[in-house]
């Protein structure tokens, strides 16, 4: 019998072929990986971030952060993270003579970077929203004829596999690649390597989360096989990208330090309660003069002063982390590694995030606007399915379905839904998920708004 342990290498992780087996473009000065940046930086979907929800739907405080500068935050973060183990690993010699550490880096910014890009309007609520119209009666007839795997997909649409479908279908070349990243950026951007279909005894990582829907199954094997993930089963469950966890880590410690920013910034949380949480990693030997310098500054002006600090001491310890870690990683033994942190560090993490859920997410004005949200939703979904399904079932369409249709646009939805001889059940699955790419794409604003012209209520000119 054969014990050998099965490892993924680096040769293979850092694979700089671009989806559809194409190779990358030598350019003087620029890797292929600091193109994959510059593809996500330009595309649509990530320009509208800005408008979206990062913690406070439709913030009027303009120093709340949405989903842009949280994004660019997190590649801030992830880059210095990436660059570090890139870095560490060269000097232990893990890494292919090619590779430099800003080559790993630009991997981690570019997937730290589209890491929100397929979150819907309004945040996770947005998710929740659209998980409960399509298990709603009202969606009933709609997904009539789809194969329970599809079914699975939209009752439980999940953000995450929403990024991997705007990255390799909807962007710059629908359908035929999408931004057509490298398979290292691709593979360390999949959160969750599994589809949305339960294993048998639930045996994944997590049970409510997952990467990918049916209909980009193939470009998530391709992209699999390509950086030599390990696989987990037989039903399309795959190990981590080990750079996935520079990512998760780099959203993690922004989401510990900058949303108690947040509350503190909508008078939320106070000075007090936060500096309570980070206070544990900072330099105990300097704490004292710290606090002196922090005394003579009002308490909005004291969280840039130890920003930089603390993610310092987040930073170290993770790169410590994944070094020494590094062959137990490539084992696909680790599912997250905060917890081989330094127990200040994953102490304060979860001491933030619990501040934030217990103060921050529970605010009146937040629950407000998500109940909103859910109508809002709902009426978008009902209207566009409609559309959708009378486009793919050839029965007389009626002038609003028409309308509809010109404004989602007709040529937008997968070759197959126009072909009359394909399957019926797929047909109607793929012309479900263009209208779920519209729908998720949208910002805050822009659903509100278009809610309401479909609702009759729009603004009279």
């Amino acid at each position: 019998m054969n014990n050998k342990k099965a490892m993924m290498s680096w040769e293979n992780l850092l694979n700089s072929e671009r989806l559809g087996h194409r190779p990358s473009k030598i350019e003087g000065g620029r890797s292929p990986f600091n193109s994959d940046h510059d593809k996500v930086i330009f595309s649509g979907s990530f320009r509208r971030l800005a408008r979206k929800t990062q913690v406070h739907p439709l913030a009027t405080n303009d120093h709340v952060h949405n989903r842009l500068t949280h994004s660019l935050e997190v590649a801030s973060v992830g880059r210095t993270l990436g660059i570090a183990v890139g870095d560490a690993l060269k000097k232990k010699g893990s890494l292919p003579s090619a590779i430099t550490p800003a080559d790993v880096g630009d991997i981690v910014q570019t997937a730290c970077l589209a890491h929100d890009i397929g979150n819907p309007p309004f945040g996770h609520t947005g998710e929740e929203a659209i998980r409960h119209w399509f298990k709603s009666t009202e969606a009933a007839p709609f997904i009539n004829g789809l194969n329970p795997d599809q079914i699975c997909d939209l009752q439980n649409f999940e953000g995450n596999a929403q990024g991997f479908r705007v990255l390799t279908c909807s962007e710059f070349h629908p359908y035929e690649g999408g931004l057509r990243l490298t398979y290292a950026s691709l593979a360390a951007f999949i959160k969750y390597p599994w589809t949305s279909v339960p294993a048998v005894g639930n045996r994944r990582p997590k049970t409510n989360k997952y990467g990918v829907f049916q209909a980009d199954l193939d470009y998530f094997r391709e992209v699999a096989n390509a950086t030599g993930l390990i696989s987990k089963s037989s039903d399309d469950w795959f190990c981590r990208h080990p750079l996935v966890h520079l990512m998760e880590l780099a959203d993690d410690f922004c989401y510990a330090l900058l949303d108690l920013e947040d509350g503190m910034d909508m008078g939320i949380l106070s000075w007090e309660e936060v500096f309570e949480v980070l206070k544990p990693v900072l330099d105990q030997t300097k704490l004292q003069d710290l606090e002196k310098e922090l005394a003579r500054f009002k308490p909005g002006r004291r969280p840039p002063l130890i920003r930089g600090k603390v993610i310092s001491a987040f930073v170290d310890s993770a790169v410590k982390a994944f070094v020494e870690n590094e062959e137990a990683i490539l084992a696909g033994q680790h599912e997250e590694i905060l917890s081989l942190c330094d127990d200040k560090i994953s102490t304060c993490v979860r001491a933030a995030k619990n501040l934030a859920k217990t103060k921050i997410f529970s605010h009146p004005r937040k629950i407000e606007l998500e109940i909103g949200a859910y109508t809002t939703i709902s009426t978008l979904m009902e209207v566009l399915c409609h559309a959708a399904v009378e486009h793919v079932t050839g029965n007389d369409q009626s002038y609003r379905s028409s309308r509809v249709l010109d404004l989602v646009g007709k040529n937008t939805f997968h070759p197959a839904v126009a072909n009359s001889g394909a399957n019926q059940g797929d047909r109607r699955y793929l012309a479900l998920m263009r209208i779920v790419d519209f729908v998720s794409g949208m910002t805050d604003n822009y659903a509100t708004h278009l809610a309401r012209q479909f609702s009759g209520m729009g603004e009279v000119r």
